[in-house]
């Protein structure tokens, strides 16, 4: 019997028990029964209709949440393509209300829920017909469509502008990030190993790799690990610098990047917070608190040594942190002492990092209470907490360090 035949005969039986009641009639035992003893059926039905339903609903969640979990990978398998392309007909072929139910290891609603952007407006640069010159661009990476195209694309396009004869092409180094977006968007990006591959293949001869990591951290290390496999498959290979240079020995040593990169990130911040100046900013009570993902690599006192060349350019009001809490004193609750320490009253945060991603929008300026943006507001200690979501592959003045690194790699062959 259909939901609606249930219900429908519970709606008659309940009114033929009140017809029987109307004008004080009695109803006999045996029709009191008989009613009791229907609706008792009646409501059985239907509560085992309903629980056979919802558990069908489960089933089809778990499926996918399954599926998810199965390409949630750090490396990429044979089955890898197949597997993404199920997962995301799976998840296409659930109603709403299943959807909501999908939770795994690592599965939930927002793998495939939520709206991060057009993936159209970017290009994965898998594109073969390379020529004997390529720069090949390594980033970890991002699932946040806009933030890739406008910050990691942004790079990109910007290195193919000023190096025309050389063909720029794309690796992640997140094989977490490649199958994500290739589930979810279709699109294709390829890792280390492909983009190696695809070089070798199209007889490439000269190879310049240019980070968009930061520092000379673990995934620094890795792509050159990756890299160096592959040196004697070309007549020449450079590796240019990252974004903040070499590390240095501890906190107070600092280069031409590091000064950069601060000045930019700084000045790109107090302007659209709509100060004419970062003096400006700490007059009104504004603090700007840049946050980093932080690391347990030797490379981790970078983040030290940019809290001093802030301090070196004057920039009192201007904080450095991490989500790792990586150095010690860079984790939130010690940064949330500083600034409150230091009398601001307003909090103006923003990513350390060269893409806005998942670490910017939920780390950073997310909802749940562990996020800075939470724990700042929760510390009762300031009077507005707001976030700057931008990543700083957008900013021209870090786009052009990529430029000046990358010539002083192709220099480097003497080509």
């Amino acid at each position: 019997m259909k939901r609606k035949s249930v219900m429908a005969l519970l709606l008659s039986l309940s009114m033929a028990t009140a017809m029987m009641g109307y004008g004080g009639a009695v109803a006999s035992a045996e029709s009191t029964e008989a009613v009791t003893e229907a609706t008792t059926e009646a409501a059985t039905e239907a509560t085992t209709e309903a629980g056979s339903e919802a558990s069908d609903d489960q089933a089809a969640a778990d499926k996918v949440a399954a599926l998810i979990d199965a390409i949630y990978v750090q490396e990429r398998n044979d089955n890898t393509d197949a597997q993404c392309e199920e997962a995301k007909a799976a998840w296409d072929a659930l109603t709403d209300a299943q959807k909501a139910l999908v939770e795994g290891e690592e599965a939930s609603p927002e793998y495939f829920g939520r709206d991060t952007g057009d993936a159209s407006k970017d290009d994965p640069r898998n594109q073969d017909e390379i020529g004997e010159n390529e720069l090949l661009v390594v980033s970890f990476g991002t699932s946040f469509n806009d933030s890739r195209a406008e910050d990691i694309k942004g790079i990109e396009d910007k290195l193919q502008e000023a190096y025309p004869d050389w063909s720029v092409r794309r690796a992640f180094t997140a094989q977490i990030i490649i199958n994500h977006v290739q589930a979810r968007d279709g699109e294709k990006i390829d890792n280390m190993q492909q983009a190696l591959d695809r070089a070798v293949a199209n007889g490439v001869k000269n190879l310049v790799v240019q980070p968009t990591h930061l520092m000379h951290g673990a995934e620094y290390d890795e792509m050159v690990e990756a890299v160096d496999e592959y040196k004697d498959k070309f007549e020449s290979v450079a590796i240019a610098e990252p974004m903040l240079g070499e590390v240095g020995e501890d906190a107070t040593v600092i280069n031409d990047d590091k000064k950069a990169v601060a000045e930019a990130i700084t000045s790109q911040a107090v302007s659209e917070a709509g100060y004419d100046s970062v003096d400006a900013a700490a007059e009104d009570g504004t603090a700007f608190v840049f946050m980093g993902h932080g690391t347990s690599h030797t490379a981790n006192v970078t983040y030290d040594q940019m809290q001093t060349q802030m301090e070196n350019l004057g920039y009192k009001n201007v904080f450095i942190g991490t989500v790792e809490g990586e150095p010690e004193d860079t984790a939130c609750d010690v940064v949330i002492d500083k600034v409150k320490e230091a009398g601001y009253k307003k909090v103006i945060l923003r990513p350390l990092m060269v893409v806005a991603g998942d670490h910017a929008n939920n780390d950073m300026a997310g909802d749940d209470e562990d996020s800075w943006k939470s724990q700042f507001e929760a510390s009762g200690a300031f009077d507005s907490v707001d976030a700057q979501i931008e990543g700083l592959g957008r900013i021209d003045a870090v786009e052009q360090l990529y430029v000046d690194h990358t010539k002083a790699a192709i220099d480097s062959l003497g080509k």
